[in-house]
């Protein structure tokens, strides 16, 4: 079992993967947070087990040394979100994200409510990144909901949008990587969901890229669930994972 107690690690500010704690209940996601090391990944907290938990899972995981990336993906009109955004930053989280088809206004509300909050503990400013299109939607999905023209183009609006509003990255699929790494550049942060190591089940994402392939096609960071969260060893599974992309 790895050691988690704060004053034992030290969080490796060059970690890509972010392991998604897809649990139903708190417990669970505390006793895993238990089998690995903060020292080789970040955590992502979702809708699910927030609703279950609230602030009081994130600050115990954040006492067990974890860097939290909550993952609540706010949409509504700029006041509402702009609030979230700046109590979710008060937690002490390393990231949130909110949707860029709210609009340049609410992104750009969120940001400035985010950016009025000191860092607390000596963390770094809480950063804030925009969700595109989601990693489970296919092509006739997209069609289906009225859009023109390919999920890509729209990633790459969405993307744009985000930049101009000044937030720190998006969320995307690995296969959007390369495109907005040649049109936005490399400081613009690539959060790629939809990621799976060679040989695994697609489960219920449909635009997915292993690990390695993400990150050459320019991602920043992985979120990775089932093959970690699932996995007979997860701190095993998470070395293997890091292995296969140690020097990209």
């Amino acid at each position: 079992m790895a050691e988690n107690n704060q004053a034992d690690y030290e969080v490796h500010t060059n970690c890509r993967v972010l392991v998604a704690l897809d649990f139903n209940n708190p417990q669970d996601a505390l006793a895993f947070a238990d089998q690995v090391s903060p020292s080789q990944c970040r955590l992502k907290v979702g809708k699910e087990l927030f609703t279950l938990a609230g602030p009081q899972l994130v600050d115990q995981l954040q006492q067990k040394g974890f860097e939290v990336f909550l993952d609540l993906k706010f949409h509504d009109i700029p006041n509402t979100v702009a609030a979230a955004c700046k109590v979710a930053a008060e937690m002490g989280v390393w990231m949130v994200n909110i949707h860029a088809s709210g609009g340049v206004k609410m992104m750009q509300a969120a940001k400035e409510a985010v950016a009025s909050v000191a860092p607390k503990n000596g963390r770094a400013k809480t950063k804030l990144i925009a969700v595109t299109v989601l990693t489970s939607t296919s092509e006739q999905d997209f069609a289906q909901l009225g859009f023109s023209g390919s999920i890509e183009q729209q990633v790459v609006n969405l993307a744009k949008l985000t930049y101009q509003a000044g937030l720190d990255g998006v969320v995307c699929s690995a296969r959007e990587a390369e495109v907005l790494r040649r049109t936005i550049g490399e400081d613009f942060l690539l959060v790629t969901p939809g990621i799976r190591p060679e040989g695994y089940a697609k489960d219920d994402q449909t635009r997915i890229v292993t690990p390695r392939q993400a990150l050459i096609n320019g991602s920043s960071y992985l979120v990775i669930g089932r093959p970690i969260t699932k996995a007979e060893n997860p701190q095993l599974a998470l070395q293997q994972i890091n292995q296969s992309i140690k020097g990209l």
